[in-house]
């Protein structure tokens, strides 16, 4: 609960900055997280577009928050058992993650990778994370790209032994935003 709220205290944080107008903070309002999770069984997949992130370029600070009802399954049964039996949406209703690089900071990151580490909060565990992103920039946008994977046991989601055959135990995340400054 401690870090639940380090983590939103810094997302407002963050966000209060932008609201003021400072020019070092970009804000992705419309980022985009999928998974992927591969079995002999069945494929699952899932995206949410309604993912927001907010950067602070010269604190090197950024912050991630995603409500997990927002998925989008191609099967509406794996929809509901996504909410319901694992990652239990109602009593987790949000995954955040807040870290640092100095990275950031610097003029020259296109095509660059980085590594940003921080703290992922999903599904009542906090767990430090290190993320490889790739780096893209352009005169009006900053794009962060890439992907990682997450073990589902170390975010205490549990997998009823009947459907273990069907869930991958190590599931593959894809991340996209784009920034832009806070206007």
């Amino acid at each position: 609960m401690k870090n639940q709220t380090i983590n939103l205290a810094l997302f407002l944080f963050l966000l209060h900055g932008s609201i003021f107008g400072q020019s070092d903070k970009i804000i992705a309002r419309q980022g985009k997280v999928s998974f992927f999770s591969y079995t002999a069984v069945e494929n699952i997949e899932a995206t949410n577009n309604q993912v927001i992130s907010i950067i602070d370029r010269e604190s090197g600070e950024i912050a991630v928050q995603m409500l997990m009802r927002a998925f989008v399954f191609k099967k509406a049964l794996m929809e509901e058992h996504f909410n319901e039996s694992y990652v239990e949406s109602d009593t987790y209703p949000k995954l955040t993650f807040s870290g640092t690089t100095d990275a950031l900071k610097g003029e020259e990151l296109n095509d660059a990778p980085i590594f940003i580490k921080g703290i992922m909060d999903f599904h009542g565990v906090q767990k430090p994370v290190e993320i490889k992103t790739m780096v893209q920039t352009s005169t009006d946008t900053f794009v962060l790209e890439g992907d990682f994977n997450v073990n589902i046991a170390d975010f205490a989601i549990t997998v009823p032994p009947l459907l273990v055959p069907n869930i991958s135990k190590e599931i593959q995340v894809m991340f996209r935003f784009e920034y832009a400054p806070y206007e």
